[in-house]
């Protein structure tokens, strides 16, 4: 007889546990939300795994924000694409530069082997004032940083006539030779790379040239630039001689002019009466 009641009280118990399990059910749902919400979508929602923001330019990227090229706190430093040299500013003094050559160079250590470079940069105006400078560092941008300072602390003046220079010359350096010569409007710098890139910022517009030596960049910008350094006018070497140009020259220069005056008309009409 005291089993009887023991059993009446567990057929309650085991009806209890049933809307258990519906309640567990709703309990899912929400505490699946906030998880699901949490990780972030994979285009761009807030809250992300990557630091809220999507793959595609959303805020807090993994690149810090912004796109590929150019965004703020990027990792190449942000302000557009990277030159091909590091995008270094040029000052902007009324000079342009040019990089002829960069030459890489390895040092075999213990660890492994450590390259430099060295840079070559003319550097002119275009109007008679031109300068070349070499640099070394490890970096390329670093050595051509140092190639255009040194190449603005050499600047020097060239002899031009008009578009053209003065007269030929034959210029050696080393194993490179360069011959110079003047040219008429219109035929424009017939020259090599080299040699055009330091005729051009020096302000030469028509020259013939032709490279009868080495080819190597740095010693056939130097002979260049060494035979455009001996050019001289005609005014300079009159005064070096201590001869001044006769007054006889600047007359014929005008006669050829009263020369092709035409003659009037009533002069032969006149002869024939």
């Amino acid at each position: 007889m005291a089993e009887e009641p023991n059993q009446n009280e567990s057929t309650p118990s085991a009806e209890a546990p049933q809307p258990a399990p519906e309640a567990t059910a709703e309990a899912k749902p929400a505490e699946a939300q906030p998880a699901t919400q949490g990780q972030g979508q994979a285009l761009g929602q807030a809250g992300q795994g990557q630091g809220g923001g999507g793959r595609f330019g959303g805020p807090g990227q993994r690149q810090g924000g912004g796109g590929r090229f150019g965004g703020p706190g990027q990792r190449q430093g942000g302000g557009g694409q990277r030159g091909r040299f590091g995008g270094r500013d040029q000052p902007d003094d009324g000079f342009t530069e040019k990089v002829l050559c960069i030459n890489r160079s390895a040092k075999v250590v213990k660890g492994g082997r450590r390259f430099g470079f060295s840079a070559l940069v003319i550097v002119g105006d275009k109007k008679g004032r031109v300068g070349m400078g070499q640099g070394k560092a490890n970096q390329v941008a670093d050595c051509i940083r140092k190639a255009s300072e040194n190449a603005r602390a050499q600047l020097v003046n060239v002899v031009l006539r008009d578009t053209t220079i003065p007269h030929e010359i034959l210029s050696r350096y080393d194993g490179a030779k360069v011959l110079l010569r003047p040219a008429s409007n219109g035929t424009g710098i017939i020259a090599g790379k080299t040699v055009r890139a330091v005729c051009e910022l020096a302000g030469v517009r028509n020259m013939l040239s032709k490279s009868l030596g080495s080819n190597n960049p740095v010693n056939l910008a130097k002979a260049t630039l060494h035979g455009l350094l001996g050019l001289r006018d005609r005014n300079e070497v009159m005064k070096a001689r201590g001869k001044s140009i006769p007054e006889s020259e600047a007359a014929t220069a005008g006669e050829p002019a009263a020369a092709a005056e035409p003659v009037p008309a009533e002069e032969p009409a006149a002869a024939a009466e």
